[in-house]
């Protein structure tokens, strides 16, 4: 148990999936796992876990940000000796080959922020993502003809579309990253899982693009996400 898990060590498995939303991680608990137990409640941040064609899961909610992804994915990896931890959340796009309801393997992260400096005193800014879990991704989707983009996001502090003068971010953006877009929580978790000498893979499902400007249905939402989901609780079985 620590401060913000209440779960016992061995209510834990090795593979997490953790999406942003508890109410996200509650819904893949409810449709996707067999005999899922809630073992977190503390601060609504639900973790669950069960099983997955066989494989023993927790889905557990990380929260918004770099130092709410943070604190839970260093209790998990340090206090609940979990190996491997596979973000599943949504970005938009600064990319025009980048469409709606792409699903994106997060090869990399880039940050303007200082979450490295404030961890461990270190000066950076960009970090891959594990690359044995990044190439399971990356056959489990082929497998099962998942379509991915693959590359650099940005990782922000700031959540861009309240930002007020959001091109000034898109001209001080190394161009040489070829960003695809923005999320909050992907570098920490990378970060603090090359810290730890853990593993650590992101799928992200494109909710935003400045270039599509549309409404977008709950149905396509939901159809995008569980496809995303999928992949994630697939590639699990080849970890």
């Amino acid at each position: 148990m620590t401060l913000h898990n209440e779960a016992k060590k061995e209510d834990i498995a090795k593979i997490v999936i953790m999406p942003g939303d508890p109410l996200r991680a509650k819904y893949i608990a409810e449709n996707f796992l067999e005999d899922a137990k809630l073992v977190n409640s503390v601060r609504n941040m639900y973790a669950y876990t069960g099983n997955y064609k066989g494989k023993r899961i927790t889905v557990m909610a990380s929260g918004m940000g770099m130092p709410s992804m943070g604190i839970y994915a260093y209790e998990l990896f340090k206090f609940y000796d979990v190996d491997t931890i596979i973000r599943i959340g949504s970005c938009g796009t600064f990319a025009p080959e980048v469409k709606l309801f792409d699903t994106i393997l997060v090869t990399k992260s880039y940050t303007e922020g200082n979450f490295a400096f404030a961890m461990n005193n270190q000066v950076c800014h960009s970090i891959d993502g594990n690359s044995e879990i990044s190439t399971i991704l990356k056959e489990t989707a082929n497998k099962n003809a998942i379509p991915l983009v693959e590359g650099t996001i940005l990782c922000n502090e700031y959540f861009d579309p309240y930002m007020e003068e959001i091109q000034k971010l898109f001209d001080r953006l190394p161009k040489e990253e070829h960003i695809l877009g923005s999320e909050m929580e992907s570098f920490a978790l990378f970060y603090t899982a090359k810290a730890l000498k853990k593993k650590a893979g992101c799928l992200l499902t494109v909710v935003d693009s400045m270039f599509e400007k549309r409404s977008i249905s709950a149905e396509e939402r939901q159809t995008s996400l569980n496809t995303m989901i999928t992949l994630a609780l697939e590639s699990t079985l080849s970890i």
